[in-house]
């Protein structure tokens, strides 16, 4: 893979990352609240309001505002909050460990289970472990994460006290948060496995390599497999992003101090530079693993390193 396609993927990842910060810093400046109103509890004067949005910056116009907030950016300042002042840096440091513990359990139950029972499924078509590899794939990624959650609750928790309903700490929190964030990504890589090795069982060179008189599972792990890889890694690249940037559901029904939890805390009080922060803190991870994913794909086909 050449250095100018390394560097061209760089230039368009810092693009991208420039303008999600000025998508969310437009956007919440949309919303019909005020922050120095917040901040003073819903009273105070008309004067006390101005003082306090003078005091912040917030009265001088958006585009001073975004400008004064790049500069700041690009000398590592993600800024304080309005609500308690702390270094924003600070509040996303200690919050992100916990977000990405979840989506690392969250992987480590979704991509073993759904890419075996996606393989299973494809290599035994329209028998009865190929209809409830299908019914568990629907199920998983029709079901509301918040309903499973609480189910998940109710029965480890609740009924058999087998597990804790909330809370962060300890290798028995994250079990249930993990199988409730997991279910989407499995039932994902199940179906996109299965439709990925069928189609490739079907392909002319499968068919010469069992024509040589290879062995099936020869042919499946030397000559499918490779293929198979590459659009489960896309799949894998989106959803661990969408992971990392966190799962604010099931953050939210778990009581898991992660980025999500930070995030609609700090949207209920209009608290800008943190939501901006975890913003571009997710953004930045978000778009991190897909150039990773773009790097694995020349490793994986050798046509895309020759192109």
């Amino acid at each position: 893979m050449s250095l100018r396609y390394i560097t061209f993927r760089l230039l368009q990842a810092l693009l991208l990352l420039v303008l999600a910060t000025l998508v969310v810093f437009l956007l919440l400046r949309l919303v019909p609240a005020d922050p120095a109103l917040l901040l003073l509890g819903g009273h105070g004067t008309q004067a006390d309001v101005q003082a306090i949005r003078e005091a912040l910056g917030l009265n001088r116009p958006l585009y001073v505002q975004y400008i004064d907030y790049m500069a700041r950016l690009l000398h590592g300042d993600l800024g304080s909050s309005l609500a308690s002042k702390e270094p924003v840096a600070d509040m996303i440091r200690s919050h992100l460990p916990a977000t990405i513990l979840l989506a690392l359990g969250a992987t480590a139950l979704g991509v073993p289970l759904g890419v075996g029972i996606g393989f299973l499924s494809a290599l035994k078509r329209y028998s009865w472990i190929d209809t409830i590899a299908l019914f568990v794939a629907l199920m998983a990624q029709s079901m509301p994460i918040y309903w499973l959650g609480l189910m998940l609750i109710l029965f480890f928790a609740v009924r058999l006290h087998a597990l804790p309903a909330v809370g962060y700490g300890t290798l028995p929190h994250l079990i249930l948060p993990s199988i409730t964030l997991s279910t989407y990504i499995l039932g994902l890589l199940i179906r996109v496995t299965r439709s990925s090795l069928l189609e490739i069982l079907n392909e002319d060179y499968i068919r010469t390599a069992r024509g040589k008189g290879l062995r099936e599972r020869t042919v499946i792990v030397r000559h499918a497999f490779p293929n198979v890889l590459i659009p489960i890694i896309t799949i894998l690249g989106l959803q661990i992003g969408t992971l990392l940037s966190g799962a604010v559901i099931t953050e939210a029904v778990f009581a898991w101090p992660g980025l999500g939890t930070l995030a609609v805390v700090a949207l209920a009080k209009r608290d800008y530079p943190v939501v901006q922060g975890v913003v571009l803190v997710t953004a930045a991870m978000f778009v991190l693993i897909n150039f990773c994913v773009d790097l694995c794909y020349g490793y994986l086909d050798p046509r895309i390193r020759r192109a």
